[in-house]
């Protein structure tokens, strides 16, 4: 039977190395084989099984489901009916990720012919969106506790609280952004109390130690999603927040 090494699987699939390292070790998908060189290989059985654990990773069944699902042969149909609600759920955010980007079109489109602050201000910039799946992955491989306490309380949130949440989310953007139009540096006191507002906004959902703070500003900066929203503040404005928060990271989470 044709073997597929890690690497060509995580190819073939968009899954990475690290997260079918992590199926292995969480019992979900162990590899067909372990060659002496302790490098995994994978049959067509466990190409299948992989297949039907990121058809329900799409309809965002935790893991622990999903095994119990694979292992058990339950019915499939009803894991699927399940989850209908959350894809209906999911087709609502869709919506008003549309309009979100149909109001910052608009704003983008009056603006054309007028000389723009530097700091554009569209009140709900951030509507709708949620975290890269990769990125996901890491912070429940990470800090699978923290994942699974924000993602309860996001689930609990009401689309009024959570668009009440978002607007405070773009306005608190928009201060930082203002502090570094001002050339405030990172450490200085008042953009600090500034973090320690954001620090205590993520604990709304999770609470984060120094090196899960880090990461989260690291993520700002390297995730695309998230700097393009930044710099449509304002250019430069997720390096600026990544700076500050590490600095409040080593001085009040360390």
């Amino acid at each position: 039977m044709t073997a597929w090494s890690i690497a060509d699987v995580a190819r073939m699939s968009g899954v990475t190395s690290r997260t079918l390292r992590h199926y292995d070790d969480v019992g979900l998908l162990p590899p067909a084989y372990v060659a002496g060189n302790g490098h995994r290989y994978y049959e067509e059985p466990q190409l299948l099984r992989l297949q039907q654990i990121l058809l329900m990773r799409e309809l965002d069944v935790g893991l622990r489901e999903i095994q119990a699902v694979l292992d058990s042969q339950a019915d499939r149909v009803s894991v699927l009916r399940e989850h209908h609600a959350r894809l209906l759920a999911e087709r609502d955010r869709i919506g008003t990720l549309a309009r979100t980007v149909a109001r910052t079109i608009a704003d983008l489109e009056e603006g054309e012919n007028e000389d723009m602050a530097r700091i554009n201000r569209p009140e709900n910039l951030f509507e709708g969106f949620t975290p890269d799946p990769e990125m996901e992955a890491e912070v429940r491989e990470r800090w699978p506790a923290a994942y699974e306490e924000s993602r309860q309380a996001v689930e609990g949130m009401d689309p009024s609280t959570t668009e009440e949440w978002q607007r405070e989310v773009t306005a608190q953007m928009i201060r930082f952004a203002e502090f570094m139009a001002a050339g405030t540096p990172a450490a200085d006191p008042a953009v600090q109390a500034e973090v320690d507002v954001h620090y205590r906004g993520v604990c709304r959902f999770w609470t984060p130690n120094a090196e899960a703070y880090k990461g989260l500003a690291a993520t700002y900066v390297e995730d695309p999603r998230f700097r393009e929203n930044f710099d449509r503040i304002t250019e430069g404005l997720a390096p600026y927040l990544r700076d500050a928060m590490a600095v409040y990271a080593d001085a009040r989470l360390s």
